[in-house]
């Protein structure tokens, strides 16, 4: 059977709280069965408020949602089947772990039999068979988060809704909780909106990213090609790390455009400009930028060495570039022998490709 590529539907959704400010404007998102989606973007981009809407927490002002089909709008939180799991786990403190699994298969009038076999089946993919008689607060904080993950799971909802699940863990666990829920979604294959506002948990774990940013979705992409082919300034800003320039179009030619800096000029990819003497924001990734390149690039410029930090597997050096004292280039130490000291004089070139000309910020 095919999957639906518009199970999940926001239908020229607005929302507003007031009356006056939208904190969601005119959203037009189909998310497809099966699918690991994340709304990624900064606090009051909107992201949480569509989250909510979809749970059925928040109504819209304007425009529809639609499950499967279905318009969703009057029928309450419980009846959507839908599974939840919060930042901070929501699990009832005077219940055991199996209690906690088996509340939501009880409303459901579901028998014991049959509670006790979905039961042990979401243990099992949270790995926690043997936890069932504990209660939550004889648990670790990543234990707790599993039980609310085996929780969300345990009567086969059509969509499970995360909002900054992993958000009270420490760094470790954080990310080992990453790459597990990616793998439960792998396995079971249940249709997965997340809300982060972690730019590198959005890259780990989506098939795809909407990023937002004031009450609209920016980019809806790959992870990869939002980090390699951001639209816009905002989420090329917003998704990693950036170096950039702010200057002229002096000339386009085909995909390709030359901006005037106050001191230089630059070749780039021409990715939302369209002709000379338009303002443009020219964007690159640190790890793009090569120091004493070998061969020759579009790009090569003299700058001055103002930090050196060892990272482990890279080394980030601070480079005064084109006037530029915050320009930042990313050395990979298993393949580099360079001596890098501060106050070093070094050449730096990129390929125009690697750069994006896109609207001015």
């Amino acid at each position: 059977m095919s999957k639906n590529p518009e199970f999940v539907k926001f239908d020229k959704v607005d929302k507003s709280y007031d009356g006056k400010v939208l904190v969601v404007k005119d959203l037009q998102l189909d998310i497809a069965e099966g699918e690991f989606i994340t709304m990624l973007g900064p606090s009051g981009s909107g992201k949480t408020t569509c989250l909510m809407m979809l749970a059925g927490f928040e109504t819209p002002t304007n425009g529809e949602i639609l499950l499967d089909g279905n318009i969703i709008s009057n029928i309450p939180p419980h009846k959507r089947g839908i599974g939840m799991v919060f930042q901070n786990y929501a699990l009832f403190p005077h219940m055991t772990v199996y209690e906690n699994l088996a509340f939501p298969l009880r409303v459901r009038k579901v028998d014991k039999v049959e509670i006790d076999k979905k039961v042990d089946k979401a243990l099992s993919m949270v790995s926690l068979n043997g936890f069932e008689t504990r209660m939550p607060a004889q648990l670790s904080g990543g234990q707790q988060q599993r039980v609310a993950v085996a929780r969300a799971l345990v009567f086969d909802p059509s969509v499970v809704l995360m909002d900054e699940p992993l958000g009270a863990l420490d760094k470790n666990l954080r990310e080992s909780m990453q790459y597990e829920i990616k793998h439960i979604h792998e396995s079971i294959g249940v249709t997965v909106v997340y809300v982060t506002h972690d730019q590198s948990e959005a890259l780990t774990m989506s098939n795809r990213i909407a990023v937002f940013n004031d009450g609209k979705v920016q980019q809806l992409s790959s992870p990869a090609d939002l980090y390699e082919k951001p639209v816009n300034s905002f989420v090329a800003e917003f998704i990693g790390e950036n170096n950039t320039f702010n200057g002229e179009v002096s000339e386009v030619s085909g995909n390709k455009c030359k901006v005037k800096l106050s001191n230089a000029e630059i070749v780039s990819n021409a990715i939302s400009v369209k002709s000379k003497g338009e303002k443009t924001t020219v964007s690159l990734r640190p790890e793009r930028a090569l120091i004493e390149p070998t061969e020759k690039m579009e790009n090569m410029f003299s700058g001055k060495i103002e930090e050196v930090i060892y990272h482990g597997d890279h080394t980030r050096v601070r480079v005064n570039l084109l006037g530029n004292p915050e320009f930042i280039l990313k050395v990979p130490n298993s393949t580099s022998n360079l001596e890098l000291k501060v106050s070093q004089e070094i050449k730096v070139g990129w390929n125009s490709h690697d750069a994006r000309a896109l609207d001015p910020k």
